[in-house]
């Protein structure tokens, strides 16, 4: 079964907003994505995301707009081995996921696989991350923990609460029945 959702962020961190047009099934998610965003400088990109079985991702294509020109992006995952725009990086093998940086879309696969909006859990993570609006791509060290389920005062959609941390980074998120952000503290917050 394909649960088709289209929702909307407002993204504090970029003073923007996303929307991605998403086809969940099982152990699968599809999605196209634009953002529109005013920091460090005005930009757009759209992207398209695919992931394999279990959410591993398998290919984000983007491409970013600006002042400076159009910058494109292919991250290909194949079992592991990951390229960017057709060249190996060693540094990213391993990891399963991309992390699309001030998107909240791609905080879902990891949650997704675990089922931390579901289950407790504490998972750690490498991810292929991808820097916006510039599109480069770094390695970065992730984890995600399930921290209960969501209080009644946080909304019929509310499932759960996570924690995600990378770095000295810490921000507890808010999920609907889906996996999908609802509230992402200090970076997005749903609108749709």
């Amino acid at each position: 079964m394909i649960t088709h959702l289209v929702p909307t962020w407002e993204v504090s961190e970029s003073r923007g907003v996303e929307t991605a047009w998403i086809e969940l099934g099982d152990g699968s998610l599809s999605a196209r994505g634009r953002v529109a965003g005013l920091v460090p400088a005005p930009y757009w990109l759209d992207y398209e995301l695919d992931t394999g079985p279990a959410w591993t991702t398998r290919r984000l294509a983007v491409r970013a707009c600006s002042a400076e020109g159009t910058r494109e992006l292919e991250l290909l995952n194949d079992d592991g081995r990951w390229t960017v725009d057709g060249r190996h990086r060693p540094e990213l093998d391993g990891a399963l996921d991309c992390d699309l940086g001030l998107s909240p879309l791609t905080n879902a696969m990891p949650v997704l696989r675990h089922r931390l909006h579901r289950e407790p859990g504490r998972h750690d993570f490498l991810m292929a991350w991808v820097r916006v609006p510039d599109l480069t791509v770094h390695p970065s060290r992730q984890r995600y923990t399930h921290l209960g389920p969501a209080g009644e005062d946080e909304g019929a959609g509310a499932a759960a609460r996570v924690r995600y941390e990378s770095g000295g980074f810490l921000s507890d998120l808010l999920l609907d029945r889906h996996g999908l952000v609802l509230d992402y503290p200090g970076l997005a917050r749903r609108h749709g």
